[in-house]
């Protein structure tokens, strides 16, 4: 597992949507915060971006985000040309995840952190119910043949890591894990089912959902990633038939998807267009990136236009549409290009290009066309 540590940050309302009344898409990009080597600044200059996601690192998972926190860092982003409307992500405390007996006051406190947020103006939350890791590849210098380098996953060398030496804060992560704490970790999962982590995630949205939709705000769980269980922990959005479950979980308004094409597209057995049209009334929220499949379970991220990789973006992004979203999209994952320094996957100028194709396709529907 190649990893730099230099490079790695901590994980990551009922406003209305800024911009023009016919824009149908809301786009934007992710910030990590003030520690972000990317300038809100700079993201600013590229054409049609008025808003960003982030959120507030500092807090750990069942901490409430408190009004004063949230309204610094709204300020911050005002300050830089653009106003906060999306988070990602709220962390979820393990004991939520687990069923534990003290789960009920980690729920609260995501309750009032959804408050919160609403009345500072946001408008979109995106959280996962990945057990112990959040996003996992196993290389973040994977070099594709033009020069640019993306990450990667590859089964054989996740399972040739040694898990004693214990898991470092990978990008995005909200923590790392001691060799120790890891094996505790995963050993309480022991014997869990997916549908035992289905059922411990109904009664996680049945508590949030109401919340939410009185404060205005949307919801979006986002796919695991990758979509299939890993070192035996249960996964419970990885592909149609499991996205139609959670979703069944309740059918209020608030709840819906984060629909991430790199993470459904890591599994070839995955229908996007297909998905997108089923599930497009449901999602609150787009990750747009594009993934090449050399293997089952192997993967490398790629550029987000269709001919580098699997995902063809222009008929995803026309089945969104045409069942009805119109929520918030945002370029994931981009290569390191132009010798660039970043976070892993979040540099600004592969970003960039991908926020202009996207916004291309967006263009070339809604002219009439086809994109």
């Amino acid at each position: 597992m190649v990893i730099h540590s230099a490079l790695m940050t901590p994980h990551a309302g009922s406003g209305s949507r800024p911009g023009h009344a016919d824009e149908a898409l809301e786009f934007l990009f992710r910030w990590f915060g003030p520690h972000d080597p990317v300038q809100l600044t700079h993201m600013a200059q590229v054409p049609n971006v008025r808003t960003v996601v982030t959120a507030l690192a500092d807090f750990a998972p069942g901490e409430v985000w408190t009004p004063e926190a949230i309204q610094e860092r709204t300020e911050l982003c005002a300050a830089n040309g653009l106003q906060w409307t999306v988070v990602e992500s709220i962390p979820l405390h393990e004991s939520i995840k687990l069923g534990s007996p003290d789960r009920d006051r980690h729920i609260e406190a995501w309750q009032e952190t959804l408050v919160n947020l609403a009345a500072a103006g946001i408008h979109t939350v995106c959280y996962n119910f990945m057990p112990v890791f959040d996003w996992m590849r196993t290389d973040f210098e994977f070099r594709l043949p033009d020069g640019s380098t993306s990450a990667a996953y590859v089964q054989k060398d996740f399972e040739a890591v040694d898990l004693s030496q214990g898991m470092p804060q990978l990008p995005a992560w909200p923590r790392g894990y001691t060799a120790q704490e890891l094996r505790a970790m995963i050993a309480r999962y022991e014997g869990v089912t997916s549908e035992v982590m289905l059922e411990r995630f109904s009664y996680f949205i049945n508590q949030v959902a109401p919340v939410a939709e009185q404060a205005g705000l949307r919801l979006g769980v986002h796919p695991d990633d990758p979509p299939w269980p890993i070192l035996g922990l249960p996964r419970i959005v990885t592909d149609e038939a499991a996205l139609a479950a959670v979703l069944s979980c309740t059918d209020n308004p608030a709840h819906g998807l984060t629909f991430c094409t790199g993470s459904l597209g890591a599994r070839a057995d995955n229908d996007l267009p297909a998905m997108a049209r089923r599930f497009g009334s449901r999602t609150h929220f787009v990750h747009a990136r594009n993934v090449r499949r050399t293997g089952e379970r192997d993967f490398h991220e790629v550029s987000h236009h269709p001919s580098d990789g699997d995902v063809d973006l222009p008929a995803v992004i026309r089945a969104l549409l045409e069942s009805g979203f119109s929520g918030p999209i945002r370029p994931d994952h981009g290569r390191h290009i132009w010798g660039e320094q970043a976070i892993v996957g979040y540099g600004l100028h592969d970003r960039a290009l991908g926020l202009m194709y996207l916004q291309g396709i967006h263009d070339s529907i809604r002219a009439g066309g086809q994109p």
